[in-house]
């Protein structure tokens, strides 16, 4: 491995748990507002961001309250989604259509971290599916175009 590819994982890994950890009250229940997850848009402009995010995805779940929970279901859902979402990316060129796409993704499989919440907590699961994926799709779609943005500075396809 390169040592851009190295510095630039652990950049994107260091920065979701951070993100994470700022708003740690709103990351860990069923009313999820996981800011750090607008990084899961990174995979949109390369998929080699994917090692970062669940990178980060992972630590910052080290933290969680629900313990092994979060790092089995928490990290599941990044790797699922996320390696589904790049099946997607061969056939969907545009950036900005695959952010939606990847928005619309991460909200409908929000049902594994509502199943997670349901074993855990024992809350009952199509609640708390609406709720942590009302959450996560409101994230997201805010991360358009703030993604899109950071794009045009940073160009985030050349930086990994």
């Amino acid at each position: 491995m390169k040592v851009k590819f190295l510095a630039t994982t652990g950049i994107i890994a260091a920065l979701y748990i951070a993100v994470t950890m700022l708003v740690a009250p709103f990351g860990f229940t069923e009313i999820q507002f996981r800011v750090s997850e607008m990084f899961n848009h990174l995979v949109a402009f390369n998929p080699r961001y994917m090692l970062g995010v669940v990178i980060g995805v992972f630590i910052a779940n080290l933290f969680s309250p629900l313990g092994i929970y979060d790092l089995i279901f928490g990290v599941g859902h990044s790797i699922i989604t996320l390696a589904i979402f790049i099946l997607i990316c061969k056939y969907v060129k545009n950036t900005l259509v695959r952010m939606v796409i990847n928005s619309f993704l991460f909200t409908v499989t929000m049902f594994i971290i509502a199943l997670e919440l349901n074993l855990a907590l024992e809350l009952p699961f199509l609640w708390t599916w609406l709720t942590c994926a009302v959450g996560e799709f409101v994230v997201l779609i805010i991360g358009v175009p703030i993604m899109h943005l950071l794009n045009k500075r940073l160009n985030f396809k050349d930086l990994i």
